[in-house]
């Protein structure tokens, strides 16, 4: 299955995205409430992504963290757990979580389910336009669970694997990354995507 993977640059210490979600998109007017529709083509990956996120396929979990274990984990051999980003969008089941789950039990990592907490809702960062914003609403949405610091955080330093959807401007990313990082115990943060914008 090919995949384009790429680097994806931000204040964590190194992070990978494994291909742009889209590779075409042509608007085709507006549907019978006004909206606007596109025809739009995307990657495979991108196909799987959307096909769990939208039509619940939580078949496609599998073949998501397959790709993402083989050719973006391997490439972090010292993380010590892993994280699914905290959702914007209650779901009965989160498409991320059973990402991050898969991923964990293909790389023999424990997954930390509630060390990253998103206490206070939020808008759906894509729908806040100016990056500034998004970053201040979402610095004072993360938080970490101090309980689980004292109780699991035993040893000095931890290499942690953030595991997300949509790499789009990185805000999101950076304020979990920024919040991560304020606990003492941890180290790196390495970064995750199913796929990117661009």
């Amino acid at each position: 299955m090919s995949t384009n993977v790429k680097e994806i640059i931000g204040i964590w210490d190194k992070g990978y995205s494994l291909d742009k979600h889209t590779e075409k998109s042509t608007f085709t007017g507006n549907n019978q409430f006004g909206r606007p529709t596109f025809n739009t083509t995307r990657t495979h990956v991108g196909e799987l992504l959307y096909q769990l996120k939208y039509k619940q396929d939580f078949a496609k979990v599998h073949p998501i963290a397959q790709l993402m274990h083989d050719q973006i984990v391997t490439k972090f051999p010292d993380i010590d757990f892993i994280i699914g980003m905290p959702p914007s969008k209650v779901r009965l089941k989160q498409p991320v979580h059973e990402i991050a789950y898969r991923v964990s039990r293909l790389a023999d990592k424990p997954l930390s389910t509630n060390l990253l907490l998103k206490p206070l809702a939020t808008s759906q960062v894509k729908n806040i336009a100016v990056r500034s914003e998004r970053l201040k609403t979402l610095m004072h949405a993360f938080t970490l669970h101090n309980d689980v610091i004292q109780k699991y955080l035993t040893d000095p330093s931890y290499n942690v694997l953030l595991v997300d959807d949509l790499y789009d401007t990185g805000t999101s990313l950076e304020a979990a990354t920024t919040t991560l990082k304020m606990c003492s115990k941890i180290n790196k943060v390495y970064v995750a995507t199913v796929t990117r914008k661009n």
